[in-house]
């Protein structure tokens, strides 16, 4: 008798499913609260100034928290650092609760500046556990599943804040209340993320085990990121990861200073059940591998790009006549239905558009070691470019006709070097996906070479346990 190698006793809870499902917890606990808060309007305040300042305060933190993301997995392990990056967030709900009710300042600001510190440490493992754990055939679907928990937050955010504030037709903000069920929710956090397998215990159904490892001094992971950073593939898609996280701010800004806090709550609800809606349909898209790698890429950025367009055209001729007459709409008003599709849209464009590109940065790494790096530096780009939305909206002069067509323009900036990359993807570009599916067939080759049965073997890897073939 012999032992094959890849046949090993298989537990649930080491799972990629599993560790999707926890990954998506923290998810929805730390930015998913974060963003139900944000989803109501400038975090549930009546004007979106003070906290806009305080959200642009914690994303230039996470510009430099982010770049150091590689050395901390290095010194720490990754389930450290995602633990630690969790711990963040309910000191911002803290702020946003006491502000509501007591009118205190600086601890919004002091929330927001521990939520930066933690904040880039957790976007950038998270997004290098979503790049490394899944099988390649899953992973389109692992990321629309990840990131449906994130926007599960506003599902909670806006159906509790709905119930709170069901009468409130007029401008104002949420009830504090709101905040209490936030801040209990994000001290949860670290505890769910200890419950992360590590990479080297994960078990995949494809048997090619997770390399999630940085192996090299702190010094040589800050110089290997910054070129990283420098090479030609990685700068022509800094526009697009530009214009795919820019327009949060806007989102937010938009809702707070047009729609009754009523409207505002429902607008939170709805916009995440068709942000979930449609990120799973593009990820189910994505992982077809009955279309060509090719299609699948060039096709998707037709449709996501060219909606996200159709987008910014509509809001900008939406924002000429809003914000001169400083409309307020409720749901009961006439023409509410017109502004109000507007933000669902927006919102479904910002999901789709985040999926996307996490699709494309998942070709641009084949080596290991370069997935927590360029997470790092995905993570960065994304912070320091919601910093300066973030701080654009702080200024009440800019409004939203400027922000609107800011975002309109940094959209078709973006189309051009995004495409010179795209199409490479399925042609000259393969990444980690192809090179592990490749990795799975050579292991397959070796075991026919043995004589393993290859049906058991397989059988095998689907089930919790199995009995080895008899050579």
């Amino acid at each position: 008798m012999a032992v094959d190698p890849y046949v090993q006793k298989r537990h649930w809870y080491r799972s990629t499913f599993y560790n999707a499902t926890i990954l998506g917890i923290c998810n929805f606990l730390a930015p998913g609260i974060w963003g139900a808060m944000n989803s109501l309007g400038a975090g549930g305040e009546e004007k979106p100034y003070l906290v806009n300042a305080a959200n642009a305060l914690t994303f230039c933190l996470m510009v430099v928290s982010c770049f150091f993301g590689s050395a901390l997995v290095n010194i720490f392990g990754i389930k450290i650092v995602l633990a630690f990056g969790t711990a963040g967030y309910a000191p911002f709900a803290a702020g946003l609760y006491t502000n509501n009710r007591y009118g205190t300042e600086w601890l919004v600001l002091f929330g927001a500046a521990c939520c930066g510190i933690c904040a880039g440490v957790f976007w950038m493992s998270e997004a290098a556990i979503a790049l490394s754990y899944p099988e390649p055939y899953n992973q389109g679907k692992f990321l629309g599943y990840w990131l449906s928990y994130r926007v599960a937050g506003q599902i909670l955010g806006g159906a509790v804040n709905l119930g709170l504030n069901v009468h409130k037709s007029g401008a104002g903000k949420v009830s504090y209340t709101v905040y209490i069920i936030f801040i209990v929710l994000q001290a949860l956090g670290p505890f769910a993320a200890l419950l992360l397998t590590p990479p080297g215990k994960v078990q995949r159904a494809d048997g090619v085990p997770v390399k999630l490892y940085v192996n090299t001094g702190p010094k040589y992971e800050l110089k290997a990121t910054a070129k990283l950073f420098l090479t030609k593939r990685f700068l022509l898609i800094v526009p697009l990861i530009v214009q795919a996280v820019f327009p949060e701010s806007f989102n937010g800004t938009f809702l707070t200073l047009h729609f009754s806090v009523r409207a505002r709550a429902l607008g939170s609800f709805l916009s995440a059940i068709v942000a979930i809606t449609v990120g799973n349909i593009l990820g189910w898209f994505l992982d077809r591998n009955s279309i060509a790698l090719k299609t699948r890429a060039r096709s998707a950025f037709v449709v996501v790009l060219g909606l996200q367009g159709c987008w910014w055209a509509w809001s900008t001729y939406i924002q000429s006549r809003y914000q001169p007459s400083g409309v307020i709409l409720d749901w009961a008003d006439a023409g509410f239905g017109k502004g109000f599709a507007l933000y669902l849209f927006l919102v479904a464009g910002f999901q789709l558009n985040y999926l996307y590109l996490y699709f494309v940065v998942g070709h641009l790494v084949s080596e290991p070691e370069d997935i927590v790096r360029i997470a790092s530096l995905l993570r960065g780009t994304e912070s320091a470019s919601q910093a300066v939305s973030y701080g654009v909206q702080s200024v009440e002069s800019f409004g939203t006709v400027g922000g609107s067509a800011l975002n309109f323009g940094l959209w078709g900036v973006s189309l051009l070097p995004a495409w010179l990359v795209i199409r490479e993807i399925g042609v000259t570009l393969e990444g980690r996906v192809e090179r592990e599916a490749r990795l799975a067939a050579d292991r397959a080759t070796t075991k026919d070479i043995v004589g393993v049965d290859e049906e058991r073997v397989i059988e095998s890897a689907s089930q919790s346990s199995e009995k080895v073939a008899a050579i």
